[in-house]
């Protein structure tokens, strides 16, 4: 059956189309990295590497801090799209972030991408790290990564953590029961089309906040793009099909009733329509009522969701978060961390 066409829209357009995440093949060398210009990541974070399954290595990011660990995850980033966000986690937890196989100055194997094999690179890391019933943190696919934990390793884990990440992506349209429009009829958007400004690392970041409201910290960039000798942004480094390998492994059926850990579950919600219907060009009632349409189902996928989720995990904190970017540790930073901070305060280690 056809995956659900606005869920795709909400997801993968938004991801790859509109903030132009890179592709082409990522380079190995973590030297390469920090590039022939000499830029230094600022970010106040020590480097350490993690092998797994014999000889894969993983980056991973130590920001220091006092008090419990957080292990900040990722889906198709890598561990330097929290350099801003998890230094302000420092001053009531020890913040961690995993770079997965594949991206990055991770290894990048041949093999070793499946839902199993992620979870347990993160297990691996834990192991390495002894680190004790960490909170997991995580966006988008790296979601299901948190829920196989949850499941099948209780005792290593004391809480998860999902931006915007507990969601079913193996529904389709039928199973929300609620009309879904006609794409053809949906109105154009109001905004213009995003101009990426490749002269410079600092340049493609200020462009892309005023495109989409977010700037990943310019480590995160340097990771998917090639520096060129002049600092402007060059080509890319990771290939559709890395992308692939990295993502549809995690689209199977969450199964949120074997979760025996503490859940905060935070969601992007839709601002009032008038509000959301501002952002297009509406020149028809059809296209009016497509659009509406639309938003109804995206509200109605949400509250599937977090159904779905409560059904599981009757204790779960559920936040919606109005008008948040999918990246909401980036966009609604302060209210992200008021709830990390105060799911961290009341999910005592067990």
């Amino acid at each position: 059956m056809q995956r659900v066409r606005i869920r795709l829209f909400m997801r993968t357009a938004a991801l790859l189309a509109g903030l132009a995440l890179p592709m082409g093949l990522l380079c190995a060398a973590h030297a390469n990295l920090q590039l022939s210009v000499g830029w230094r990541d600022p970010s106040p974070h020590e480097v350490r590497w993690v092998t797994v399954e014999g000889t894969t290595r993983l980056e991973v990011l130590d920001w220091g801090g006092s008090g419990r660990p957080v292990v900040l995850t990722g889906c198709y980033l890598t561990a330097h799209v929290y350099d801003d966000f998890a230094p302000k986690l420092t001053n009531q937890f020890h913040a961690y972030g995993i770079t997965r196989r594949g991206l990055g100055a991770s290894d990048k194997p041949p093999a070793g991408y499946s839902l199993e094999r992620s979870a347990q690179d993160v297990l691996d890391v834990l192991d390495a790290l002894k680190l004790r019933r960490p909170i997991l943190v995580g966006y988008a696919c790296a979601g299901s990564i948190l829920t196989y934990l949850g499941s099948h390793s209780p005792d290593r884990i004391g809480g998860l953590v999902y931006f915007d990440a507990a969601d079913d992506p193996t529904l389709t349209n039928a199973d929300y029961e609620i009309p879904f429009p006609d794409s053809a009829q949906l109105p154009r958007s109001a905004r213009p089309v995003p101009a990426p400004d490749y002269s410079s690392f600092e340049a493609y970041r200020v462009a892309q906040r005023r495109d989409h409201g977010v700037a990943f910290p310019e480590a995160e960039w340097r990771q998917h793009f090639v520096a060129n000798a002049n600092g402007s942004v060059g080509s890319s480094r990771m290939s559709s099909a890395s992308r692939r390998e990295l993502t549809e492994p995690t689209r199977v059926k969450p199964d949120y009733s074997r979760i025996r850990v503490p859940v905060l579950a935070i969601y992007r919600q839709d601002r009032p329509f008038e509000d959301f219907a501002a952002d297009y060009v509406i020149r028809t009632e059809q296209e009016r009522i497509a659009l509406r349409q639309q938003y109804e189902a995206t509200a109605a996928m949400i509250t599937r969701w977090q159904r779905d989720l409560r059904a599981g995990v009757p204790t779960a904190r559920i936040v919606n978060l109005v008008g948040a970017n999918l990246y909401m540790f980036l966009s609604n930073e302060a209210e992200v961390l008021r709830e990390v901070r105060a799911f961290g305060a009341t999910t005592a280690e067990r």
